[in-house]
């Protein structure tokens, strides 16, 4: 079995799909591979997980657990993984005997900001300058001077950073060493803040013989290191910079010999240039749009592009824009932090608008900054798709920007 370069045969409906991860990412994989008739296993610890809840079959143990990575290899014919930081060691493990997408190796590449930076940089993608900090030893070693040419700027631990987790921003090298020392003296990358326009993300899919598909490029905006909301098509890119941000994505899926649907992030800054922030190997949180909005979904291409069957038509068919759902939305007006008893969000009324199509993910337990779910808006105008989530998110109290 070489998954990285010989294309699988097709492998078709009824077949055991595998999926490493049970939260929401994995679920509405499920929801896709099932509607197109395949099985689907869930390797999770968590009993209540989302992806748990639905699949045809839930295997509760850890991502490392042997026996559940030998039964979850023998059981499917194809492996997928829902977020990136589940260990790749693992994806490797189910790769000696079953195709895996995406590979152990481009998920361990986007597990380590230092690994991501370099190799995305060696595809002839830009990003934001940078220092790589892999130790206390290594920072002690670097002078002032050093970090000044990188500052003001974020300093972002190398791994299990996400959703603004593990940043610091620091404007000073006093400030960077006091900031490396609170995040623990774990390797870190710090990243010159650069002035920024607006951030896009290009999702993008490769199939095993190297076929690829590209969705239309979307606008996102975040609030606390999260994303609030994303619009598609991209209002403010012009056609040239969709096109190099596309492209960029490409290049970077090419050079890890790719095989799934792969998010680049990107940021535009006031010059009008592109900057790769990250990437992320598995359907991303600004795609959700695609269920409602677009011929082929995000997880349906997922499931298409690991199974061998031809990748799906991208054709955004109508405007969109994708509220994200945090569990605050329970607690409105409560001060974070806050401790008060939970009430259910007006969804009654947020289904009675006619462009809205409303998708929460099953978690039991609704607690500030969780991710809970999230609204779909199509319309026939990409004008009337934001005056109803402007609509919406006032109905929710949302902070969306």
């Amino acid at each position: 079995m070489n998954p990285d370069n010989t294309p699988v045969s097709p492998i078709l409906p009824g077949a055991w799909l595998g999926m490493v991860g049970g939260g929401q990412l994995g679920r509405m994989f499920c929801f896709a591979a099932q509607s197109m008739g395949y099985r689907v296993a869930v390797l999770d610890p968590d009993p209540n997980s989302p992806a748990g809840s639905v699949a045809d079959r839930h295997l509760r143990a850890a991502y490392d657990d042997p026996a559940a990575l030998t039964e979850l290899a023998r059981l499917c014919a194809a492996i997928s993984t829902e977020f990136e930081n589940v260990p790749a060691e693992s994806l490797d493990q189910l790769a000696r005997t079953t195709f895996v997408s995406p590979a152990g190796r481009c998920v361990a590449i986007a597990q380590d900001r230092i690994a991501e930076k370099r190799f995305i940089a060696e595809a002839g993608v830009s990003v934001a300058p940078h220092v790589a900090i892999e130790s206390s030893q290594a920072l002690a070693a670097l002078t002032d001077e050093a970090l000044a040419a990188v500052l003001p700027g974020i300093l972002k631990t190398a791994r299990l950073g996400y959703d603004g987790k593990g940043q610091v921003r620091v404007g000073n090298a006093a400030e960077v060493r006091e900031a490396h020392a609170a995040l623990g003296g774990v390797p870190c990358v710090l990243e010159k803040r650069l002035p920024l326009k607006f951030e896009v993300s290009a999702l993008i899919a490769r199939g095993a013989g190297g076929a690829t598909a590209v969705y239309p490029l979307a606008q996102n905006a975040h609030r606390d290191g999260v994303l609030a909301h994303t619009i598609v098509p991209a209002p403010d890119a012009s056609p040239t910079l969709v096109a190099q941000a596309q492209q960029a994505a490409l290049q970077i899926a090419v050079r890890l010999g790719y095989v799934g649907v792969l998010c680049v992030e990107f940021f535009v800054l006031e010059d009008g240039s592109l900057v790769a922030n990250e990437m992320a190997p598995r359907p991303h949180n600004s795609g959700h749009y695609t269920v409602d909005a677009c011929a082929t979904s995000q997880f349906e291409q997922q499931v298409r592009a690991m199974t061998g069957m031809p990748l799906g038509d991208t054709r955004q068919h109508s405007p969109a824009v994708m509220l994200n759902i945090l569990g605050d939305v329970w607690f409105p007006g409560a001060p974070k932090g806050n401790r008060a008893a939970p009430t259910t969000p007006p969804w009654q009324e947020v289904a009675a608008m006619p462009s809205a199509r409303l998708h929460l993910y099953g978690k039991e337990e609704a607690r500030p900054g969780r991710k809970m779910g999230h609204v779909n808006f199509t319309a026939p105008t990409l004008d009337e798709a934001r005056t109803a989530a402007r609509d919406c998110a006032r109905l929710l109290h949302l902070v969306t920007g």
